[in-house]
């Protein structure tokens, strides 16, 4: 048996149910992100067995891209649940048939709530296509798995409709980066949205010398200093070059080069800085790597330094 061959069967017939999918968007969906965009409570999202899961999924991705919303599992909304949705909410209900039991039961007490009710089903005559307000139609020609009956290709169609949603809301709110760090200030992708240069440069005990040191004594602060950089002013202390000690591994090759010459003579002049110590530390890794340097000198734009940013800092910090 070739998996391989049945995997891409598989990922074939449910990339082309969403491409047949984006061809049936209308004005329902511009319909149902207004409803959504105008809600002064919550998004309210239920459903039963595979499409509650996934209206689990849609839930969280609403709550962390702007949207206030929960999931409701139907059957603890009669049970007690069902308090928790307000007229000021919309609900979203996910069911491929449209009859699921336990979801048909709550849809006339969100109705007598007022509530306005968006269905994702197939069938707009089901109870859920009855009850709903407007419909977002799951159009599947065949499920991906071989006997046309386990939800796959409805799944994941009813998945991407709900990011789609999700994609509107953002942009109708114009929901920044900064916007989704303060949703995710934990973990990895907090670290790589919330955490600014100037929350992991060092900005003591630089490693400084004037434009005339010497390279005997520039070997001795590169030491010092830990960097395996001095940064070099002029006489007015602004940042006129970078010194490495790869910078004096090149120059021991030179036939003239003296331990008397001035360390500006070797030095890389005019060196790659930042300037806004309140970028994402994130952002100055790309800085990084697209220059192929090591260390980030932040100044002001008078070139007056304030710190630097080593890429070794980064990766020690989780910054990816």
């Amino acid at each position: 048996m070739n998996y391989r061959t049945i995997a891409q069967e598989t990922l074939h017939i449910e990339a082309q149910t969403l491409l047949n999918a984006a061809k049936h968007i209308d004005d329902v969906f511009d319909k149902a992100v207004d409803v959504i965009l105008k809600c002064k409570g919550k998004l309210v999202i239920t459903g039963v067995g595979k499409s509650g899961l996934i209206g689990a999924k849609m839930a969280a991705t609403f709550a962390s891209t702007g949207t206030p919303s929960f999931f409701l599992h139907p059957t603890e909304a009669l049970h007690g649940d069902l308090g928790m949705i307000g007229n000021a909410d919309v609900v979203i209900a996910i069911s491929y048939s449209g009859e699921s039991e336990e979801l048909s039961s709550i849809l006339p007490h969100i109705k007598r709530f007022g509530t306005p009710l968006i269905g994702m089903t197939r069938d707009k005559s089901s109870t859920l296509g009855k009850y709903s307000d407007m419909i977002i139609e799951i159009i599947v020609e065949k499920e991906a798995c071989p006997i046309n009956t386990a939800p796959t290709s409805s799944t994941t169609l009813t998945l991407a409709l709900g990011d789609a949603l999700a994609v509107c809301l953002m942009k109708a709110r114009n929901f920044a980066k900064s916007d989704f760090a303060s949703f995710h200030p934990g973990g990895a992708l907090g670290k790589k949205l919330f955490i600014k240069v100037s929350n992991l440069m060092q900005s003591k005990n630089l490693p400084i010398i004037k434009k005339d040191t010497k390279v005997k004594e520039a070997i001795l602060k590169i030491s010092e200093g830990r960097l395996g950089t001095v940064l070099i002013t002029d006489d007015n202390n602004k940042l006129i070059a970078l010194m490495s000690d790869g910078d004096v591994r090149r120059a021991l090759l030179s036939k003239t080069f003296s331990l008397e010459d001035e360390a500006l003579k070797y030095a890389t002049q005019n060196p790659m800085t930042c300037e806004d110590e309140n970028i994402l530390a994130s952002d100055a890794l790309v800085l990084i790597e697209e220059k192929k340097i090591q260390l980030l000198v932040v100044t002001d734009k008078e070139k007056n330094i304030k710190g630097v940013l080593h890429i070794h800092t980064l990766i020690e910090k989780g910054i990816s």
